[in-house]
């Protein structure tokens, strides 16, 4: 989130050979990242269209959104492998498209909560995707922290903000959770909405920081 991402400190001193093995690295992380987010994203959606639970469709979509942030740190680190735009010009573009990443998670959780919350949505149980939030919780702080400590390695602010979003999505998958456990347990349809309005405002926020920043490497 954006406040834990206020303490990045540079570490532009790293000699070409060594910045060329933590590029290589980050590229690993980001791969892996895509990879998995289009795993959530396929069984997110067989889970939420089985049950229908416009909860868990959204969070499928949400992924959709996540594997765009990867995308783009992809583009940025290849960039920056191939020398074709200064360091600050691409950590630019890629902190601009996280951003708006950002403002498009927003947007489509915070009015699909409203509109859950005016039809009183009421999705069945899913064990599928309970099963699912449970396990994004545990994989998606660790790759935060990975994400966090290669982006200090790189100083690189478009890393950073993808580390946010990251910690974002396993708020999402925690919030989910509870909202589908809920659901099934007492019956409480409203528990999922209400939580999904907090992460529309959290991810507006961290969109708007990122938009708005003038804070770039200075590798």
């Amino acid at each position: 989130m954006a406040t834990e991402t206020h303490h990045i400190h540079s570490h532009s001193d790293l000699d070409p050979a060594s910045r060329a093995a933590s590029v290589r690295s980050a590229l690993r992380l980001e791969y892996f990242s895509l990879a998995w987010n289009f795993l959530e994203t396929f069984v997110g959606l067989v889970a939420g269209l089985a049950s229908g639970s416009v909860a868990l469709i959204g969070f499928a979509l949400d992924s959709v959104v996540e594997s765009s942030s990867a995308a783009a740190l992809i583009w940025r680190l290849r960039r920056e492998q191939s020398g074709g735009a200064s360091t600050e010009d691409i950590e630019r573009r890629a902190v601009r498209i996280v951003g708006a990443a950002f403002f498009a998670l927003a947007a489509y959780v915070g009015v699909q909560a409203l509109i859950d919350l005016a039809t009183r949505s009421k999705p069945e149980a899913s064990t599928l995707g309970i099963v699912l939030a449970a396990v994004s919780i545990v994989v998606m702080p660790l790759l935060a922290l990975r994400k966090r400590r290669m982006a200090q390695v790189l100083d690189s602010r478009s890393m950073e903000a993808d580390s946010g979003q990251t910690w974002l999505c396993s708020y999402i998958s925690a919030f989910l959770l509870v909202g589908l456990g809920a659901n099934a347990a007492f019956g409480w349809w409203w528990a999922d909405p209400v939580a999904a309005l907090v992460i529309a405002a959290l991810a507006l926020r961290e969109g708007r920081e990122l938009w708005t920043t003038q804070r770039f490497c200075t590798c």
